[in-house]
């Protein structure tokens, strides 16, 4: 057991239970990982990313907001990416050699009216699931997902998912998305209080439920991938901006920014060098019995 500097969180892996449950139904919930004070920092944050966008006419015609490369975006939420009381559960699944590849910050106020019928239900890593042959294809990567407003209802924009579908490569669909088709069986929509983390393997069957409410879903989701896995958020404006350095080296390595010419470095060749894995061994947190925390 560690702790973080100033931080009262204690900092473990995930137990041998959360590990069965997460290989059982491919998400976790984790109940107020953040407080009430961080749920409204990072409320405010977004509010500032929505405004700026709806002066810049760049929001949907619903109203709603799905900016990707969220630390870009919003530089704020490079808070979270590394957040003492998640970020365990990212490198006890997938190890210390990982970066975020995909992010992204949702605001979506209540909807006006019904809006037409679209089947959105899919597993994140878009052509990984068209490309890689076996059956069920590789984890590949995981996503925190970050509740800044009530999902305590269904309703609410809330994430839905089939439990255990993270192991069953296809669904049955409709022919064309616009196609009016139930719910995969199963399926089931995710309450969480702001300030709930939920935890997910990017196979999960999953998809968002019409906010008809009298709430504004808020969220911001990152997903963590392998390093020789390609990022896909523009993260070079980051590195040009007059806030990288207050980054610790953990957060440059999540945001991409420990690099070398060829290209080894991000395969983890050289563990000595890459911050999570020294992190994790000056905690002692590194465990031969998990491969892919091996020291």
């Amino acid at each position: 057991m560690s702790i973080i500097p100033g931080s009262d969180v204690q900092v473990t892996p995930m137990t041998a239970e959360q590990h069965e449950r997460f290989d059982r139904d491919g998400f976790l919930i984790i109940p107020g990982a953040l407080s009430p004070d961080e749920v409204a920092f990072y409320r405010d944050a977004l509010d500032r990313v929505y405004r700026a966008a709806s002066t810049d006419g760049r929001l949907a015609a619903d109203g709603s907001l799905h900016q990707l490369s969220a630390v870009t975006n919003c530089p704020e939420a490079a808070g979270l990416i590394d957040h003492p009381a998640t970020f365990s559960y990212v490198w006890s699944v997938l190890g210390w050699n990982v970066h975020i590849y995909h992010s992204h910050v949702d605001v979506h106020p209540p909807l006006e009216s019904r809006r037409p019928f679209r089947f959105e239900w899919h597993q994140d890593g878009g052509r990984q699931n068209r490309e890689i042959e076996t059956d069920p294809r590789p984890r590949l990567s995981v996503k925190l997902a970050y509740w800044l407003s009530d999902v305590s209802e269904a309703g609410r924009g809330n994430f839905k998912v089939v439990p255990g579908s993270h192991k069953t490569n296809w669904i049955d669909g409709p022919p064309r998305r616009d196609v009016e088709w139930p719910d995969p069986e199963g399926a089931i929509e995710v309450t969480a209080n702001a300030g709930d983390v939920v935890f997910f393997d990017r196979r999960l069957w999953h998809a968002r439920s019409d906010n008809y409410s009298s709430f504004t879903r808020m969220a911001m989701f990152f997903g963590y991938t392998l390093r020789w896995v390609a990022i896909r958020d523009d993260i070079a404006p980051i590195w040009s901006s007059d806030w990288a350095d207050q980054l610790s080296p953990v957060q440059r390595q999540l945001l991409g920014g420990i690099k070398d010419a060829d290209g080894d470095h991000l395969w983890g060749h050289y563990p000595a060098t890459t911050p999570l894995y020294g992190w994790l061994k000056e905690r002692n947190l590194l465990d031969p019995a998990n491969p892919p925390l091996k020291p």
